[in-house]
Parts: structure tokens; sequence; C-alpha cells
């Protein structure tokens, strides 16, 4: 989930004066925001596996929130020179404090939260073990496991004045063993004493064998001297999960083993105690640092670079245990951290292995604990069976909804475009790949196919860039053209542009996204995909990859916006546009969808706004460095929330009244890096029908009442469930969002299959009763068209995406719970169950449960909710399909 990128362009010297009141610290914002999906983890309507996950990704989140903010921050509070941040006017050096205080006010919520969830879930039979619960039977068990398949893995280390304190690795669990200072004392008497006797048994032959045996033995198992600690770092060969014997499913973590075992590992010594550590570095890597790009390739600078990562400094060190008087200091002052930056936690140090526990369960038991699968749906715009490439091309604008919409039909146009005889070229840019990529696969098969192919990678996605690398060693080995972007700007736009030669000229077939090309992310992440023949944009897109190939930043494009040039100035001279009808008294409006908002400049254009009377809905995830409803500067801005099962990653600019606003999709977040650091693409959306359904999809996100929060002038947040409705009944009744749009996807595409099985029955029929009125030409025969048929012609595959309005809530099951995975920043699983999701048959969906919902933002004009074309057509396929059984 947290995918921010620290550069110190967020961080400027300010005019002088105090900060405006309207106005918050970024850091401290995240750590809000990372706190929701905490709250997430306490969520009894979300199923308990899913609760440890989400309490897993609070865990990712901050620990990459420590590597790349605070490591950033810390290299900040290095520098001479006075620097402040823009919104709150604090130093590097006092941001840092603010934060460790607000994250040392975390943990407790933290460990309360996991340790609910542990115990709710031993009572299911998914029995999470720690040492002083395990049974007779059980250690017996791990003692003949630690023998067999753990000691043997074991590199323990210790530190004295000969072994000096190694490097801990960043993120690495480390068993720190405290050796008894008293027993060294002894053991230093003892080889004494030991000594003396030697010396005397070689000036007398006649000493006993058994005594000089003893001797011998006494000499093998004494340690070495003045040394009081060992590590053993936590081997990667071994299973972090270990099952034990019993009931239903037990395990214990491999920490906890390798402490077990400690005493035997350092049998030499007297082990005292055992602790689990865990340091954090700083990951902020420059990537331009001692770089000269006549000498060395690009991609060799960045593999060197990145091995800079693991060396970094400590900014954080964990442990499961209070650190003894002794151990404290010591450790404390190897890693040069003050005692602010050290917590202690009962949560354990590394909670990846939560995503894995659901294989273990069988597929009963895990049903019950995980969210009810979800498969992207294929769009019922597409026709399955026909090319992508005959109906991108000749049916108008597709507009796809990721994860509620598959992206398979994307990747199935690059396959198809791959052995076009008519296709030339596929250019793309990629920001993040999933590992395994069929649409990797297409490009370079495209490449071997002899098309020309052009792939600019970005190298300096956070935490991808290995991947990235990978990916283009690959690419050129296939005979792509590959290309890195500019040194001073990330590339984070996301654009595909297919030219073919037809008969009536050069035809482009341009793709744009607000989400990268990964096909993993694309089944978590919310996000808008527009595939288009637009002659307009094609030629923008033409050209943004010229002057992508000539690292040139030009503004000379017909529709698209392209930052760094463009984004920010036509965002604000939109704005100032709503301004100037404000003060006309016309109607007028402006609403965002973005992950994060810290532009100062954007910022203080909408409160600007907002004492003119334009009323602003900024639906936000993460960070808002913008404080609503503050009288006098943004009364008329509300900031609202979701966090859910799917993670809010979509952007979406619209500018002037529901009734005639304007609306932009676009890959940057309102954000300076990305206003001002980035190339960054935004772009109009044209054609009415689709302009309706992204309307559609905005009004239906901000009626939830399950999982939407609204930010509040006192800084903090709505509680969960706030803007739920309460029945007669006293019921009380929540709208989730994302369970509806996930509901709709599985209804629309089973109507869409539904329908054409009808179509194709019909066509048989019809085939069949004109062979018979061919063979008997005295017998007229009238084929009946069906309601089904007379609303979804058989020439046409399903009614245009631009028909399908959003279904309205009460159409939809509100049954179901949602809750990210990437994350923050990022889940490490595959899908949010941790398991795989089955395709869903049409018997599997139960009819819809009636749910009134009421947009909690009234100033945003509601339109009153009626079937649209789609969904009427649907229902008389349906009232066709009965009279037929």
């Amino acid at each position: 989930m947290a995918n921010d990128n620290p550069t110190s362009s967020d961080q400027v010297i300010p005019a002088a004066g105090n900060p405006a009141p309207y106005l918050q610290n970024r850091e401290l914002s995240w750590l809000d925001f990372n706190e929701r999906v905490l709250e997430q983890g306490a969520d009894e309507s979300v199923p308990l596996l899913q609760r440890l996950n989400f309490i897993s990704i609070f865990w990712s989140n901050l620990q990459e929130f420590f590597m790349v903010r605070v490591g950033s921050l810390t290299d900040l509070s290095l520098v001479k020179k006075h620097i402040v941040d823009s919104k709150s006017n604090m130093t590097p050096s006092e941001q840092l404090r603010a934060i460790y205080l607000r994250c040392h006010e975390l943990y407790p919520a933290y460990e309360r939260t996991f340790e609910q969830v542990r115990l709710l879930l031993n009572k299911v039979g998914v029995t999470h073990v720690r040492p002083d619960e395990l049974t007779d039977e059980q250690r017996s068990y791990l003692a003949e496991y630690a023998e067999a398949n753990v000691t043997p893995f074991l590199s323990p280390q210790i530190i004295n004045a000969r072994h000096p304190f190694p490097h801990l690795e960043n993120g690495a669990l480390y068993i720190v063993v405290r050796l008894d200072e008293e027993a060294d004392k002894a053991q230093d008497q003892a080889k004494s004493e030991h000594k003396k006797k030697d010396k005397k048994g070689k000036k007398s032959k006649g000493k006993p064998a058994k005594e000089s045996t003893k001797n011998a033995s006494l000499s093998q198992n004494v340690g070495a001297e003045g040394t009081m600690l060992g590590l053993i770092p936590l081997p990667r060969q071994c299973a972090r999960v270990v099952k034990l014997p019993g009931d239903g499913f037990s395990f214990i973590l491999l920490e906890h083993v390798v402490e077990m075992v400690a005493e035997q590992v350092f049998s030499m010594y007297t082990v005292k105690h055992t602790n689990v550590i865990c340091v954090t570095r700083n990951a902020d890597i420059d990537a331009t640092e001692s770089t000269d790009e006549n000498d060395e390739d690009y991609r060799e600078h960045m593999k060197r670079i990145l091995k800079k990562r693991a060396r970094l400094a400590p900014v954080r060190l964990e442990s499961e245990c209070e650190l003894s008087d002794t151990l404290e200091p010591l450790l404390l002052d190897r890693l040069n951290l003050k005692k602010h930056q050290m917590f202690t936690t009962s949560v354990p140090l590394d909670l990846s292995f939560t995503w894995d526990l659901a294989s273990h369960l069988s597929e009963k038991q895990c049903a019950a604990l995980v969210y009810p699968p979800f498969t992207p749906q294929w769009p019922a715009c597409l026709d399955r069976k026909r090319p992508i490439m005959d109906q991108v091309t000749t049916g108008g604008d597709v507009l796809l909804s990721y994860p509620y919409e598959s992206m398979d039909p994307f990747v199935q146009l690059l396959r198809e475009a791959s052995r076009d005889p008519h296709v030339i070229s596929i250019k793309i840019t990629l920001y993040r790949l999933a590992s395994q990529s069929h649409l990797a696969e297409a490009l370079i098969d495209a490449a071997e196919n002899g098309k020309e192919v052009t792939a600019l990678f970005e190298l300096r996605a956070r935490f991808d860039e290995s991947n990235n690398i990978e990916w283009s060693q690959r690419f050129e080995q296939a005979g792509c053209n590959v290309i890195y972007g500019f040194r001073d700007y990330k590339v984070h736009s996301k654009i595909c542009c297919i030219t073919r030669q037809t008969d009536d000229g050069i035809q482009h077939i341009t793709q744009l996204g607000t989400g990268n090309y990964n096909e993993k992310t694309a089944k978590l992440y919310t996000d808008l995909s527009l595939i288009t023949t637009s002659p307009t944009i094609g030629r923008d897109a033409t050209e943004f990859f010229r002057n992508m190939a000539l690292e040139n930043v030009s503004d000379n494009y017909d529709v698209l916006w392209v930052a760094p040039l463009q984004v920010k100035p036509l965002i604000l001279k939109n704005i100032d546009h709503q301004i100037e009808l404000a003060r006309r008294g016309e109607p007028c409006g402006l609403f965002f969808k973005t992950n994060s908002v810290t532009d100062k400049e954007i910022i203080d254009k909408i409160a600007e706004a907002s004492q003119a009377g334009v009323k602003t809905v900024m639906l936000v995830r993460g960070i808002s460095c913008l404080i609503p409803g503050v009288e006098g500067y943004t009364e008329n801005v509300r900031v609202v929330s979701i966090v859910g099962r799917m993670l809010e990653h979509s952007r979406i600019y619209g500018f002037g009244p529901r009734t005639n606003m304007k609306i932009y999709l676009a890959s940057a977040d309102l954000m300076t890096r990305n206003m001002d650091k980035r190339v960054e693409i935004a772009w109009p959306v044209l054609d009415e029908k689709l302009r309706d359904r992204i309307l559609s999809y905005i009004d239906v996100s901000l009626s939830d009442t399950a999982k939407l929060r609204e930010l509040l002038p006192n800084r903090r947040y709505t509680p969960l469930g706030f803007f739920a409705q309460v029945s007669p009944e006293g019921k009380t009744i929540r709208f989730d969002s994302q369970v509806h749009f996930m509901d709709e996807a599985r209804l629309e595409a089973r109507m869409s299959t539904e329908m054409e099985v009808e179509r194709e029955v019909e066509k048989r029929e019809v085939e069949k009763r004109e062979a018979v009125a061919a063979a008997e030409p005295a017998t007229p025969v009238t084929a009946t068209v069906p309601a089904a048929a007379a609303a979804a012609p058989a020439g046409a595959a399903t009614p245009a995406t631009s028909e399908a309005a959003t279904v309205p809530p009460e159409a939809t099951s509100t049954t179901s719970s949602a809750a990210p995975a990437d994350a923050a920043s990022g889940s490490p699983s595959a899908d949010a169950t941790g398991t795989s999701e089955p395709a869903l048959e049409p018997d599997a969906i139960e009819p819809a449960e009636e749910v009134t919902t009421t947009a909690i933002l009234p100033h945003i004009e509601q339109p009153p909710h009626k079937p649209s074309l789609l969904v009427r057509a649907l229902a008389a396929a349906i009232r066709f399909s009965n009279r037929r059984k």
C-alpha cells in the first residue's frame, strides 16, 4: 500500500510565518493512514485470516516507511543547510522526533490487535503457539525437528575483542544470546587450573589415564575469554512456520525454535537469556550518485547502487522482549541508535508468514476465515470469442475497471498485435511488472515476430529495481529497443501505443492507465484503463514516445497533459476557472480521487477555491496534507478515505458541477514528486457515455457506509461504520462499495454469457427453420425474435460498455465485507485471500438483498438511480429465459 518515494522536493524553505491552519505534516498524515489499515485488523466484519493479513500490511507499510521516509529525513537532518517542511515548518529533526513519538503510540494498539486476532484464531483451530505454551509432546517433537532440520543450518557468532560486532542485515531476524559474565569468570578460573594441572602432568609421567581424559574434555568445552554476547542469524533455508503435532493446525515460528536450541548451540557457555531482534536500515539510495553516463552502462550502475542499500545506517531497532540494562546500551552503541529509536513488541518482528497460512488449511476451514473468492471478470462490453483488435477498432473506446474487470483483454490485444501483419510497432512504458508476466511475454513475442517494440523501463521504481533490470535484459535479448527514461525525472506514466498500417492509412491504438502493467496488482488495486483509437490521442502518444527517446521534456501535446510541464499548471488553471464561476454565481465544483495530497500549491489553490464558495470533494486513500472544514479556509472542502479489501489506486480529476463535469484520468497523485519530478500523463474522457460511467462509479464510492471515513477539522477520521444506516427493525445496514462493484461485475459477466448463449440457441433455431423452409418451400416458417435478441441484435456482442451505467446499490448484495493489500503498499501474496480464486459459476450468485444508500456528501449532485439500458436488457433476457423454462 505505501510506495511513496522520498525526495527533497517536498522539503522547501517557506516564507516566514506560521504554517496555514489547513496544512499538516505529510509523515504524520501517512501514519494516520497506516493506523486506518491496522483498524481493518480489528474490524469484526472482516474474516479472521484477512484481519491478520491487514496487521501484516500495517507491519510491511511501517517497515517501508522507516526505510524510505525516515531514512530520507535522517539524511536531511545531517545537512547543514536549514531545511523545513513546506506544510508544517518543521525541520527534519523535529519531524523525526514527532514520527518516533507517534510510532510509540501506535505499537501498543498494534500489539493489542495482533493478540486479539491470534486468540480468536486459536479458538477456530489455527493456533499460533509461543514457547511458554508448548506441551511436553510438542517440546519433544521440536527437539527432534530442530536437530534434523534447523541446527545443521545455523551459523552462530560470538562477540568479543577478537570477534567484532557483525553487520546486521536490513529486516533480517537474529537471535541474540546473552552469556553469563560470572560463568566467564568461572571458565577463566577453570582454564587457569587446567593449565597448572597440565604443567604438573608433563613432569609426572605416571598420571592416570582417566584424569588426563577429563582434562582434555574440559579444554574442549571451555569457551573464549571475554565473551558475553552471541548471535544466531535466522537461517533462510528453513521453513518459517513449523507445524506442530495435535488437532487442527498448530504452529510455532522458526525464531522461537532457534531460541529453544540456543543453549545447545552455545553449550560451552552459560546462556543467561535470549531475545529476537531486527534492525531497519535507511534504504533511500540516490540513483544519480557517482554516475558517469559516458563510462558506465546505466543498468550496471543501478546494480552497483542497489548493493549499497543493504549497508546504509540503521534507523530502528526492534526486539521481542525488553533488553537488559547491559545489552540495550551495547546494541544501541554498536548500531549508533538512540533509545527512542528502539521498539519492544510481542508481535513477531516479521509478519510476512501470515500470507501463507491459508495454504496449510483445508478448503472448508479456509473458506470461513478468508473473503469469498473473487476473480476479475471478463468485461461485458467485449466478446470473448471475437478478436479484441477488431472490437477496439470498430466498436469505440473501451474502459476497463480493475480489479473488477480483468486485464486479460489488454494482454490479449498485445498478443494479437504481436501476430497482426498490419502492426508496425508497439511502444510502452513499464514502471512495475509482475515477476511472471504474460503482458511482458506478449511484447517479447512481438519483437521476435519482427515488430518494432520499444519499452521504456524505469529502473528506479523503488524496491522493483532488480525485477526491472532482469526484465530489461530479457527484452534486449529478444530484440526490443530498451530505453531508461530521464536522468532527473522518473517516468511514471502508463501508456502503450500500437501503430498499424491499414488501407486507410496509419492507425494508432492507444492504451492509457491509472495503474501499472502488473497482472498481480491488477487483481488487487482499483484502476481504470482506457483503450482508444482516437487519432488525436494517437498522435500525442507518438509524440510522447519520440520525446522519451530524445529525453526531451515537452508540452507539445494537443490533448494529453504531461508532467512536469503541464499537469500541475493545468490543474491550477482549471481550479481558477471554477473560482471564476463561483464568483459569478454560476454552478461550479471540484472532485479529486487520488492516493495522496501533498503539493502545497495545489492545496493552497483548493483552499482559495473553498473561500470563493467552490464545493470540493476529495477521495484520498492515504496522505492528506490538506485539513478540510477549517473555518475561513477550507469549510467547503470534504476529504474522505476508503481502506478496504481492494487498494484504492485510480486517479480521477473532475472540474465543474456534476451535470457537466470535465473528467480527467491520470497516473499522477497530487504530490510534489508527481507534479515536478516525474513524467506523468493525464487525459480527458471524451466519450460522454464513459464519462457517465465514471461519474456513476464516483457516486457509488461516495455512498459507501462500510469502509468510507471522513477527515475532520481536528485531523482525526470518523470511525468505521460512522455513516451506516439503521433499519426500522434496528438492524445496522452497511453498504460496501467495493463489494457492490464485485457483485456488479459478476452480474454483468453472467448476464452477458447468458445472452450470448441465448443468441447462439436462437441462431441455431433460425438456421434449422430456414433449412426446413428450404426443403419445404410451400410451408412458410416465421422465426420469432425474443425480447433478449431485440434488446441485443445478433450482430452485437453485448450492449456497449458506455451504456453500462452503474447498477443501483439496491440491486447488489451488501452482506460480504471488504478490506489492501500494498498495501501498502503492497501485499506480498498473489491475491488478497492468500488462495487461488476459482472462476465463479453463474449459480453461485445469490439474490441481492435490498438496501437503501444515501450519499454522505450532499453537495455532490446525486441523480436518481434508475436501471441502465444494460440492466433493462438483462432483465428482459431473464424474463425470456424463465418463459422458456
